[in-house]
């Protein structure tokens, strides 16, 4: 998972980044994170759920798509999620400041990220 690591703690070299983390929504563990966010655990635990949901109203749907991204809007923050495409039940999750970050170059970030990792 060192790579892992090294790739969480490239995200937060982002302007405005928080936190980042690899979760997996089956369990909602927390596999790896880089930054200092209290409440990460909780925060994880919640974006499984909105993962969980989407991976289920896709099926649901019978598509054949996938997710590339969920964004998170909230009044001062962005969240990115971005599910693994090998392995969708695995995502990345961000968290940045929303007065200090831009969102293209962190979506592109996180994606970037995710074809870097080595699981």
């Amino acid at each position: 998972m060192s790579n892992v690591a090294e790739s969480l703690k490239r995200l937060l070299e982002l302007a405005g980044a928080r936190s980042a983390a690899l979760v997996d929504s089956n369990s909602g563990m927390v596999l790896s994170h880089a930054g200092s966010d209290p409440h990460l655990e909780i925060t994880a635990a919640a974006n499984t759920e909105v993962v969980r949901a989407q991976l289920k109203s896709i099926a649901t749907l019978g598509s054949d798509d996938a997710i590339d991204d969920i964004l998170i809007t909230l009044s001062t923050q962005y969240d990115i999620v971005r599910p693994l495409a090998a392995n969708p039940a695995i995502f990345l999750y961000l968290a940045m400041d929303k007065n200090k970050s831009n969102l293209a170059m962190a979506r592109y970030k996180v994606a970037e990220c995710e074809g870097q990792l080595e699981l």
